[in-house]
């Protein structure tokens, strides 16, 4: 593989590989750019490469650790299924781009290929279908190819713990040209400091910017442009009640057809549909202890009980 060469064995201590993370792009980062991943935004991946947010820490995710935990298991069943041997490789790093990396799974021994491996639950079985894959997990397999030089790249699925699936991706260079091309882009904007625009419209980036900018500057006077923003935001707003006053209406008359009962079924297409006696709750006021019994207050706080967030903002247009 001379197109790159191996700056972290594939052994190398976690603390190595987040400090080389942000040096480049690495593979699961081109969904994310080519806006394919609905868990983080371009912006967001951008405040985490400029240093302006930290990743979200995976380490007590579940799904994460179990996931780690498998990927020899599948790895073993890919080769039991295809009879291709693999091989741990470790970071690499292109040499004609050097902000590419690729965190191989593992390579085919005797190819020019490398395997990607991935676990997942049985909820999104449909995404892997026949030959379907999901996009994101197409475009990291590009960014493989492209920093590798492979031909072609594997991705093995456990889907649901016992569900297990492969597929094989072609090296298409016209994708792969695409793909180089959207990231170096990005990565000028890291290296320049600019964020990406257009701001998008995800959960993502509204906590992301709820982190980088934490309040607390002087009032400033908004450019022409913001009249049309505000604009749209009024008339989304008045739709959006009418919708939400159309649905009320419809689960209401919903709710007067059942009466009593708690479960329900449509006789035309079958949908069923609930509305539950819950067990009443059981609800503390801090706020009352603090005010009437600040010594039970602090009692219950220096007991770990009391849970502080961290301070957020609320946005509101008056």
């Amino acid at each position: 593989m001379q197109s790159c060469e191996l700056i972290l064995r594939a052994d190398a201590p976690r603390e190595e590989w987040l400090a080389v993370r942000n040096t480049g792009i690495g593979g699961s980062d081109a969904g994310v750019i080519l806006g394919l991943n609905k868990w983080k935004s371009p912006i967001t991946l951008w405040a985490e490469k400029t240093g302006r947010a930290e990743p979200e820490d995976l380490s007590g995710n579940e799904a994460v650790y179990w996931g780690t935990k498998q990927e020899p298991l599948v790895a073993e069943r890919f080769y039991e299924e295809t009879g291709k041997k693999v091989k741990r490789r470790g970071t690499l790093r292109s040499r004609p781009y050097p902000w590419m990396l690729a965190n191989v799974d593992r390579w085919v021994v005797g190819e020019k290929a490398g395997l990607e491996i991935k676990t997942t639950n049985a909820f999104s079985a449909a995404a892997w279908d026949g030959d379907e894959i999901p996009d994101s997990y197409y475009a990291q397999c590009l960014h493989y190819m492209a920093v590798t030089g492979a031909e072609k790249w594997y991705i093995a699925v456990l889907i649901g713990g016992q569900d297990f699936r492969w597929k094989k991706i072609e090296r298409i260079d016209r994708d792969i040209d695409l793909l180089i091309e959207k990231e170096s882009k990005f990565w000028e904007l890291v290296k320049s400091d600019t964020m990406p625009a257009p701001i998008d419209s995800s959960e993502s980036t509204a906590r992301t910017l709820s982190k980088m900018y934490s309040g607390g500057g002087d009032p400033v006077e908004l450019p022409k442009f913001a009249e049309d923003i505000i604009a749209r935001y009024d008339a989304l707003t008045a739709k959006k009640k009418q919708f939400d006053t159309a649905i009320q209406g419809c689960k209401n008359e919903l709710m007067g057809l059942m009466q009593n009962a708690e479960t329900a079924t449509a006789t035309v297409n079958g949908r069923k549909i609930t509305w539950k006696t819950g067990k009443p709750r059981e609800t503390v006021s801090l706020t009352d202890i603090k005010k009437k019994d600040p010594a039970s207050y602090e009692a219950l706080k220096a007991a770990g009980l009391v849970k502080v967030s961290e301070p957020s903002r609320t946005f509101r247009i008056w």
